[in-house]
């Protein structure tokens, strides 16, 4: 019997299209393989947090700084600049101690000190946003020499001294212009730890704003080993604030014991759009040695009524908080 049309024993052209039909069948399926996997692969990188628009997978994200793993170092940063945090008791104690101060002045207090003998830290108003007025001046110089590790020309040497030793305001734009204005002094700040700071617009570095526990960690910068500051810089730092002029010798001034020399930068500014209606911020930052204790004092205030008042309840807070931190457990 004859095998119907087409099912016979195939000829040698047909068994030569029967394989390419095969090949072709082959290669179509691995090609769709590559796609299933290549599409796979996509999903999973989208879902382990990898930032889409990168043009390429990312690594695994950075560890938060001081939730379980080393912090990211930004070109030129430096790592593990944590903030200073006030201890919950001695917080209490300071606002104990503040609370005379409080009723007898107006305005609003930020208040905070650092006990280097015993670590012991009180802050007080931590979370307030004050405006630094001429205490900028000491980040804009330390922003300066984070980038220059082999000290300021001799220019510039010149124009620093000036700012903090007469706190001349001159001064102090033509160096925050040569840090970079705000967007120099951001990244300086990033660098220095102060996390909660905000640079002012344009050359308005006195309206700058900032925390007294930002102020505490600036302080820390310039007087510790750990700080992202080299030791030449810290040393010539604090030996500008150490010489400043006798007419800026007051705030937290007033808590340095008779004979013992602080480093002191203050600042006061009448921020408000007329005299008459003027609120003065009054700030004073440095270090202090109370009682052969060598102190970090912050005051920041605003809200006063006059300069004079502003003064008055800047000092009356330092006397209280230095009195508090060395005062024992």
């Amino acid at each position: 019997m004859r095998p119907p049309a087409g099912r016979g024993r195939p000829t040698h052209a047909g068994r030569l299209a029967r394989w390419e039909r095969l090949a072709f069948a082959l290669a179509f399926a691995a090609m769709a393989a590559f796609v299933v996997i290549i599409t796979i692969s996509s999903a999973g990188l989208r879902g382990s947090g990898a930032p889409s628009g990168t043009g390429g997978p990312a690594g695994p994200a950075a560890p938060v700084p001081g939730r379980g793993g080393p912090a990211r170092i930004a070109p030129g940063g430096h790592a593990g600049v944590a903030e200073v945090r006030g201890d919950r008791a001695w917080n209490r104690r300071l606002a104990t101690a503040l609370a005379p101060v409080l009723a007898q002045h107006s305005g609003t207090l930020g208040v905070g000190v650092v006990d280097r003998s015993t670590g012991a830290v009180a802050i007080y108003g931590g979370g307030r946003k004050f405006h630094t007025a001429s205490i900028e001046k000491v980040a804009i110089l330390a922003g300066l020499l984070l980038g220059r590790p082999a000290g300021l020309s001799a220019a510039d040497g010149r124009v620093a001294t000036t700012m903090i030793e007469a706190s001349a305001d001159g001064a102090a734009t033509r160096l925050w212009n040569t840090a970079g204005r705000a967007a120099g002094m951001t990244a300086a700040d990033q660098q220095l730890g102060l996390r909660h700071t905000a640079p002012g617009p344009a050359e308005d570095w006195g309206l700058t704003s900032t925390t007294v526990a930002d102020q505490l960690t600036l302080l820390r910068d310039l007087t510790t080993a750990g700080s992202p500051l080299p030791a030449a810089a810290r040393s010539y730092e604090l030996s500008l604030m150490r010489a400043t002029d006798p007419g800026q010798r007051w705030g937290i001034s007033a808590a340095a014991s008779p004979g013992t020399r602080d480093a002191v930068k203050d600042g006061w500014l009448p921020d408000g759009s007329a005299a008459a209606t003027a609120n003065w911020v009054v700030n004073s930052i440095g270090l202090v040695e109370h009682g052969h204790r060598r102190l970090l004092l912050a005051v920041l205030s605003a809200g006063q009524p006059t300069e004079a008042a502003g003064i008055a309840a800047v000092e009356a807070a330092a006397a209280a908080a230095a009195a508090c931190i060395t005062a024992g457990r």
